[in-house]
């Protein structure tokens, strides 16, 4: 499988370590009224999607950055690929 890294091109994905769920990106807020719950889920609850899947992939062998992929976890097909920073950067954007 290979993995379009955003500043280095396509890579080999045994270059990389698969590290979950990118929707840990959005961390619940400390101070909500309900926040043990959220963290609770946030924790220990995932989604183990068939299809289209948003993934933190860390590029260990390489540059060592952190990646979403979005990858079909039916087919292994990569759709596509961004830094993690500028994915968490877009979503604060988008929430304001």
């Amino acid at each position: 499988m290979l993995i379009p890294h955003p500043l280095l091109g396509l890579r080999d994905a045994q270059e990389f370590t698969y590290l979950g769920d990118a929707r840990l990106i959005d961390r619940p807020d400390p101070s909500a009224p309900d926040a043990e719950a959220a963290f609770c889920d946030y924790v220990f609850l995932r989604d183990n999607p068939a299809g289209v899947h948003r993934e933190f992939w860390f590029h260990e062998q390489g540059d060592r950055s952190w990646l979403v992929v979005t990858r079909d976890t039916v087919t292994h097909e990569v759709l596509g690929a961004e830094l993690a920073r500028d994915a968490a950067l877009s979503r604060t954007r988008c929430s304001k």
